[in-house]
């Protein structure tokens, strides 16, 4: 946009004025979002010899049969709603306002028709994962509806990542989720039935009792997070020194692993030996000297009991490079749940947790690949849906692998 001044006409002494120099200058602006009707044009041919022979070009495949939403629509609302947390009553509200009225039911339609076309992508995705030489695991709750009661039981999100950017390490990032009933400990053993390795966890006895069962196969590492967690809380109760001597002992370990963050696993575990281990020593002989000293009962002596407890499991990143020194992949994977769940209350049904699972899958795992998911999903569905990529071939499909095709996906990629 060029503002001209309109008269050319000096003000001092009334001659021409020429110019002389140009100010640029920049702001931010914003063009809102368009809906459009996309037409196909499907032309009929005929013959003026054979009359009863008509030629015709096949419709389409559509991501929702006999519907109206495009692939880019149908990602949109997918990712409006697990993405950015707005459930599908706002965004039906919000379709309103541009003249457009689309039921909530017939949006919560369009997810699960997404999702089933989805499902071998997460499949495969989900399979990429687990055997995994090191895991991160966590779950979360996740109320679903149980249809014909009016009533909600909670049922469970359990995530798995695989993080190997911190060392360098080959290998996919990505995280994968799977909705089950409860929290029964049946679950995780079936989710791992074929992992074998290192798997990060929080305190969850769940996890103890799978790697019992499993004997050497699966090595718990425990998190420094969470006990660094149980000392903050107590610090900001309390404001007691010895939690903050706790916690300075357990910054000063960080303050390491910010280091060495994006080296290679050798050089991590050098490094940890050199420099954290006598920090790790010293801090264990401090726990064991400091906790005689303490109520039982008090929630100080909670804190370095749970640390004391789990060391076994805490001081294993000193000998491993690969290893972190806290979950927080997962934890992080976890809070769109906690998002989503906040706006959207719970689950409509079982099948619905499961898209929930799905979606989350693919959009983390866009996210932890720095892809536009929006753009991802989209091209992902166009491309499944036109059955331009085949089922044999939806390895080219995983977010690690996947390159835009069309000239729309690789602007919004841009």
């Amino acid at each position: 946009m060029v503002l001209d001044i309109g008269s050319k006409v000096c003000p001092c002494c009334k001659g021409e004025l020429h110019q002389i120099g140009e100010t640029t200058t920049e702001m931010l602006d914003l063009v809102p979002a368009q809906l459009r009707v996309k037409v196909l044009r499907r032309p009929r041919y005929g013959c003026r010899k054979c009359e009863a022979c008509v030629v015709q070009a096949p419709a389409p495949e559509r991501p929702i049969d006999g519907g109206m939403a495009t692939e880019a629509l149908v990602a949109h609302v997918v990712i409006s709603k697990f993405c950015d947390f707005l459930p599908l009553h706002r965004q039906s509200q919000m379709l309103a306002r541009q003249g457009i009225r689309i039921d909530r039911s017939t949006l919560g339609a369009w997810v699960g028709r997404a999702c089933w076309w989805l499902r071998p992508l997460y499949q495969l995705t989900v399979a990429q994962v687990m055997p995994a030489a090191v895991l991160f695991a966590d779950d979360t709750t996740l109320p679903v509806l149980e249809p014909g009661r009016g009533k909600t039981r909670t049922g469970r999100l359990w995530c798995y990542a695989v993080d190997t950017r911190p060392w360098q390490g080959p290998g996919p990032t990505a995280a994968a989720y799977v909705s089950s009933e409860d929290r029964g400990d049946e679950h995780p053993a079936e989710h791992l039935a074929t992992f074998r390795g290192k798997l990060q966890v929080d305190g969850y006895k769940g996890f103890s009792r799978l790697a019992r069962q499993r004997g050497g196969e699966v090595e718990l590492v425990f998190c420094w997070a969470h006990c660094r967690r149980r000392f903050s809380e107590f610090y900001t109760a309390t404001k007691s020194p010895l939690a903050a001597e706790a916690l300075a002992r357990i910054a000063s370990l960080y303050a390491i692993e910010a280091e060495i963050r994006g080296h290679p696993a050798d050089h991590r575990r050098s490094v940890r030996q050199q420099r954290s281990r006598p920090i790790v020593e010293a801090l264990h002989t401090w726990l064991q000297e400091t906790l005689p000293r303490l109520s039982g009962s008090s929630d100080l002596a909670g804190a370095i009991r749970y640390m004391l407890h789990h060391w076994p499991g805490l001081i294993l990143f000193l000998d491993d490079g690969r290893l972190s020194l806290d979950t927080n992949v997962v934890e992080r994977g976890m809070r769109p749940v906690a998002l989503a769940r906040k706006n959207a209350l719970f689950a409509g049904s079982a099948s619905a947790a499961e898209h929930w699972a799905i979606a989350l899958t693919l959009i983390q795992t866009a996210k932890l690949n720095d892809l536009d998911p929006l753009a991802y999903l989209t091209d992902v569905l166009e491309r499944v849906v036109s059955g331009r990529t085949k089922q044999h071939e939806l390895e080219q499909l995983l977010a690690w692998n996947w390159k835009p095709t069309s000239p729309a996906t690789l602007a919004a990629a841009a």
